[in-house]
């Protein structure tokens, strides 16, 4: 045990790695102490004040999208897939930039001058459509940002050498919480802005520079030979049984690609901060690279732990108890250590100091970036198109200064959940596919109200109401629901499932309780005055 432990706390992290990691998170809390005096409305809190240009919003897009949350999930499909998970980051690449070429969903959206998704489910259908939009997307995806605060700081333990400590995990998670919170209330979308940019910048040498090592510290040709080796076909084609992946689930990811970009708020709220339509589809064709590139980088990351393990006889015991491929359940009494942790302890012993304290302050910022554009998100939804609609139904609306201030505080609420989530969950599923299935619950529904509100006619408010409430069904993807039902159903299929109940929904509701007039394309050029 004394041995693994010696194992866990290898690492390159020196003092001078900790001065640069405890400074970097402070100075952007002096950022969001600074551009609070730019908060004047609403609008600026939420948007931006809508003055985003091309470049600019390709870096915020990129940095959020960009998380730490999404290094990590991406270095665990990596680490158990292999090349194969490549198919993932090909499939978000393809879809954004046709969602660029097209203007599928967000131009319009844009051209409405909506400050949220919900805000236009009011607008093309009715109220009450909007509030549970809003409920949905709030549900959905404060579920799938539950696991974002811990997991992130598993890769500040693993990286620093002090996964072993007990105290060490809670400390982190508590302290980014605290840090998150107090950035993302003073400012609002521009300190979330800022804080993607500087990341963005921070970023993009780091990745190059630790891909570049890690290839370099392994070996290119011993990289793919292990692979070949450990996972044989399996690690290269995702499309035979032996790569965990599948045809279904292949067609999953391809929808995903489209939500991530298309559908997802915090994607959806950098492309209704920009300045014009025109440059929404201009953001999303040059911005597809990033798309591609933020899975690609940390999936290989993963590869590379994996072999790094692989070649290690105590990190294979470690990570592998039971051998490799593990057949089935382990034994009892024997536990593998969270294959999380790989990447991160990888990169600790690969990485000079200086350079690991500068990735750290950068995955730090990655973090923020994507923790402050999560919790303004779904505050600002809960207010913007919960609290506020039902306030305005009975005669009490809420001022520019009120609604504001309601944010804030539900971002408190919001942050304090999720600190409490990441303690309590204890699920089996891989992080990028509880994600999936958690923000299913929304975008399933969201999707088929997009589709058949932007395009066609006859959608109608009953079908709308319908196929929100569909999508709840993706809950049965998640491995503790499924156990509780006694059930074994692959999340792709739940998820491809719910996607088609919420459509066919949507279209036989629409069909059999039509609005009394069938509404039209809303007008655009409209901005919410609030």
């Amino acid at each position: 045990m004394d041995d693994l432990n010696d194992l866990l706390r290898q690492t390159n992290f020196t003092l001078i790695d900790w001065v640069i990691v405890i400074l970097y998170p402070l100075i952007s809390v002096g950022i969001g102490l600074y551009v609070r005096k730019l908060i004047v409305n609403m609008s600026d809190f939420v948007v931006a004040g809508r003055g985003l240009g091309v470049c600019l919003g390709i870096a915020t897009i990129t940095g959020t999208e960009l998380g730490l949350i999404t290094v990590m999930y991406s270095a665990q499909k990596g680490f158990t897939g292999g090349f194969a998970a490549f198919h993932i980051a090909l499939a978000a690449g393809i879809v954004t930039f046709l969602v660029g070429v097209t203007g599928l969903f967000v131009y319009r959206l844009r051209e409405m001058g909506v400050m949220t998704i919900p805000e236009f489910y009011e607008r093309r259908f009715d109220r009450k459509t909007r509030i549970l939009g809003g409920v949905m997307m709030a549900l959905g995806g404060i579920l799938n940002m539950g696991l974002f605060l811990k997991v992130g700081s598993m890769f500040l333990v693993g990286i620093t050498g002090t996964s072993d400590v007990p105290w060490a995990l809670n400390a982190v998670m508590i302290s980014l919480t605290v840090l998150v919170l107090i950035y993302t209330c003073l400012g609002g979308m521009v300190s979330v802005v800022i804080a993607d940019y500087v990341q963005f910048v921070v970023l993009s040498f780091g990745l190059l520079i630790t891909t570049v090592l890690a290839a370099w510290h392994l070996g290119w040709n011993n990289i793919f030979d292990t692979v070949q080796q450990e996972m044989g076909v399996g690690g290269f084609d995702p499309t035979v049984a032996e790569s965990g992946f599948g045809w279904e689930y292949i067609i999953w990811m391809g929808f995903l690609g489209l939500v991530s970009c298309g559908i997802w708020p915090t994607a959806v709220a950098r492309a209704l901060a920009m300045d014009s339509p025109q440059a929404v589809k201009r953001q999303y064709m040059f911005g597809s690279l990033s798309f591609l590139i933020r899975f690609l980088i940390p999936y290989f990351w993963g590869i590379c732990a994996f072999v790094f393990v692989m070649q290690h006889a105590g990190l294979q015991q470690l990570f592998f108890p039971a051998g490799y491929p593990v057949p089935g359940e382990l034994p009892e009494g024997v536990k593998a250590f969270d294959n999380l942790y790989a990447m991160p302890l990888f990169l600790a012993q690969i990485l000079p100091a200086g350079l690991i304290g500068l990735m750290t302050a950068g995955m730090i910022a990655a973090f923020m970036s994507t923790h402050d554009s999560y919790l303004l998100c779904w505050s600002s939804v809960l207010t913007q198109d919960v609290i506020a609609p039902i306030r305005e139904a009975r005669g009490r609306s809420l001022s520019s200064k009120a609604r504001v201030t309601l944010t804030r505080v539900l971002i408190v609420v919001i942050g304090l959940y999720v600190l409490a989530w990441g303690l309590i969950y204890e699920g089996e599923d891989d992080i990028w596919d509880y994600m999936a299935v958690t923000g299913a619950v929304y975008f399933t529904g969201a999707f088929a109200l997009l589709l058949g509100g932007l395009y066609w006619k006859r959608a109608s408010s009953t079908g709308a109401f319908l196929a929100l409430l569909a999508g709840l069904s993706a809950v049965l993807g998640l491995s503790p629901v499924q156990q509780l039902l006694g059930i074994d159903i692959p999340s792709a299929r739940v998820g491809l499932l719910t996607i088609s109940g919420a459509v066919l929904v949507m279209v036989v509701g629409s069909l059999l309780f039509p609005d009394r007039k069938h509404n039209e394309r809303p007008q655009t050029g409209g901005e919410e005055n609030v």
